[in-house]
């Protein structure tokens, strides 16, 4: 969770707007979602038959999670392709005699990150061996599908359908795995991080705040955006979870233990995170915000770097991409979830056909993510990562808590809902607390943006904006016009 956000999290200056949301809209919003599904035993875009009107919020939290899916099996993949190289003697990233690598690339043991010139073995092994980036010239230059990672993203594809068929029947054996394993594996990290030269430096970066970061806008955005993905608000997923709770289920309970646990669990990694961000600090003898890295790099450079340096580097590097499969097969489950209970909820003749339209969502977003795996399916991904769920899903919790507090009604949503006005967290807190955000655009932050934001690429970010936002436009003038003509 605590990955570097342009910047902000070096300074642990992440932290505060972070826990702001979570207290001001993480929990509200986490509480609305499962009170919406739970009373109402439908997915994301039924419920809003409390509210015709905003029926399209519905189809765009579904189409969100249906866009995310595109690019976040991809990062399961390239975790899968990992987990596999890490079985041998010595793993592939550690030295510079490979096929892949480039004559700029320097061995672990120099000072290379002082180097513009000089790369590690890590990050060619991520870009050249796994990715093949240097084959393609930008986003206009895909190439076809990389055979390694296109199989490796079958299986994952392979492992959603069999846990996601037969509905939570399947899927509920798969998390007592998957949502216990990550625990396991980061205290054991955690362990073998505090012992490493420098971790304590790491730590103390990660729990001081600079105060003058939190005057950039961006930090804030990113905080709230990261709540969404954390506790699922705005996806769906919440809304067809619950669904299948009973009717009589303490939500509220819910609502505040699971988002508790989760945000302590993300402060727990963070701790993980930076000792060992901490250690590669120590160990080039460069500043902190020298080492971190946003995006991908972080999970597959910086830590396979780290953990190459380790006594025993092939065992650490099983197990921290065991819990990067756990981790992320257990959220792609979320996701596809919502995009089926959503749309079987809504068209009731799927219901008895749930095995084949499970397999025609799956075999889709495979279909759609193989222009991620590519030879410049970075580019790709980093045009999904940064605008398919970013602000878009910002704007659809907002539509969310203003339909259900401001034209369904707070008090309706407390009597029907909740039972009592003074479990109504959710919708006072955010009936107060609508604040109005100027959110502005800048091209992608990462090193890939000056090949991603050529023209056609801009007018593709301009689309798949405007297109999720849109649909709510859409989608409620289509509900207005059903019930002109058929009422």
């Amino acid at each position: 969770m605590f990955v570097l956000y342009n910047g902000a999290v070096v300074s642990g200056a992440f932290l505060v707007p972070y826990l702001f949301f979570m207290v001001i809209a993480g929990m509200p919003l986490f509480y609305m979602e499962l009170a919406l599904g739970q009373y109402n035993r439908e997915g994301a875009a039924g419920v809003w038959k409390i509210c015709p009107l905003f029926k399209g919020v519905g189809f765009t939290v579904i189409l969100i999670s249906l866009y995310v899916g595109f690019y976040y099996n991809v990062i399961i993949a390239w975790a899968l392709f990992y987990l596999f190289s890490s079985f041998s003697g010595e793993l592939p990233w550690i030295h510079c005699n490979n096929t892949w690598n480039s004559p700029n690339c320097s061995d672990l043991n120099s000072t290379l990150l002082n180097d513009t010139y000089k790369t590690t073995p890590a990050l060619e092994y991520f870009e050249r061996g796994v990715l093949h980036l240097h084959e393609s010239s930008g986003i206009d230059d895909l190439g076809l599908p990389r055979w390694q990672l296109t199989s490796c993203l079958a299986v994952v594809i392979v492992v959603l359908y069999f846990s996601l068929w037969k509905g939570v029947k399947t899927s509920g054996k798969v998390v007592w795995i998957t949502a216990t394993m990550p625990y396991v594996v980061l205290t054991v990290l955690l362990l073998r991080g505090v012992t490493l030269p420098g971790a304590i430096d790491g730590i103390k970066a990660y729990l001081s705040v600079d105060f003058l970061r939190l005057c950039d806008a961006q930090v804030w955005i990113e905080a709230a955006t990261q709540i969404c993905f954390s506790l699922g608000v705005g996806f769906g997923v919440l809304i067809a979870f619950s669904s299948y709770n009973k009717f009589s289920n303490n939500c509220y309970r819910d609502a505040i233990i699971t988002s508790s646990i989760n945000s302590l669990t993300s402060f727990f990694s963070g701790f993980v995170i930076f000792s060992f961000l901490g250690y590669m600090s120590h160990k080039h003898n460069v500043a902190l915000d020298k080492v971190a890295t946003d995006g991908p790099g972080l999970v597959f450079i910086i830590y396979p770097e780290a953990i190459a340096t380790l006594p025993g580097s092939s065992v650490w590097a099983v197990i921290f991409f065991i819990m990067l499969l756990t981790l992320g097969i257990d959220s792609a489950m979320g996701g596809m979830e919502s995009v089926i209970t959503g749309l079987i909820d809504e068209f009731k003749f799927l219901h008895k056909h749930r095995e084949l339209f499970t397999l025609f969502i799956v075999v889709s977003t495979f279909l759609i993510s193989l222009s991620c795996v590519t030879n410049g399916g970075i580019y790709v991904f980093t045009l999904l990562d940064h605008f398919a769920a970013g602000t878009s899903i910002l704007f659809g919790v907002l539509i969310e808590a203003i339909g259900i507090a401001w034209f369904y009604g707070e008090a309706e949503c407390c009597s029907c809902m909740c039972g009592e006005a003074d479990v109504a967290l959710g919708a006072d807190v955010f009936h107060a607390a609508v604040v109005r955000q100027q959110v502005t655009y800048s091209c992608l932050s990462q090193k890939f943006s000056s090949k991603v934001c050529k023209a056609w690429g801009k007018v593709k970010i301009y689309l798949t904006k405007n297109k999720i936002i849109s649909a709510v436009k859409r989608l409620i003038a289509i509900n207005h016009i059903q019930k002109f003509m058929f009422t």
